[in-house]
């Protein structure tokens, strides 16, 4: 079974940097496959999620929440439309929190934030450890993403709808994307 990792925090703004592609070298006898520059990875070989903890404990300069997926929920996400509804524009990016454990609390969904105006950020709903949504392209848009965790209660990363379909590519396929 296939596991998907995602490290919080990592690679932003100069804090907590690491090469993503020598980690990932560094577990090749994992399976490991690099996505993108944001600490995310496919790990395509055996292992327990207490054992990959371990590994990557042991390999990063720092310590940093570590989130991992099931391959096959991601497989699973993937597949059931969130943005059916929504339309494609330049402005709107699509996205995916993932959810460090099951939340402590759980908003009422759909969301906007801000609750009035024009919404910066709109929560779809929540399939398991994901949360779908859209946010503008507005550097206020990142203040309200940030709220993730607090709506939730727990920890939480964010990734572009992109990179799902990259990690599912892999998964699929075995495709490396560079």
């Amino acid at each position: 079974m296939a596991l998907v990792v995602l490290l919080r925090g990592v690679n932003v703004g100069g804090y907590r940097t690491f090469r993503p592609k020598a980690l990932a070298d560094e577990l090749k006898h994992l399976g490991a496959v690099n996505i993108g520059a944001a600490g995310t990875f496919v790990i395509r070989n055996a292992i327990t999620q207490a054992q990959l903890r371990a590994e990557l404990a042991r390999r990063l300069p720092f310590d940093t929440e570590v989130i991992i997926c099931k391959g096959r929920e991601v497989v699973s996400l993937m597949s059931q439309g969130h943005f059916a509804d929504q339309p494609v524009r330049p402005d709107i990016v699509r996205f995916v929190s993932v959810l460090s454990r099951n939340p402590r609390s759980e908003p009422s969904m759909p969301l906007c934030l801000p609750s009035r105006g024009k919404w910066l950020l709109k929560i779809l709903g929540r399939e398991n450890q994901f949360v779908v949504g859209l946010y503008r392209r507005q550097m206020k848009a990142i203040g309200y993403l940030g709220q993730v965790d607090r709506l939730f209660g727990v920890p939480a990363t964010t990734r572009n709808w992109n990179t799902f379909t990259a990690i599912a590519n892999v998964l699929d396929d075995g495709l490396k994307p560079d």
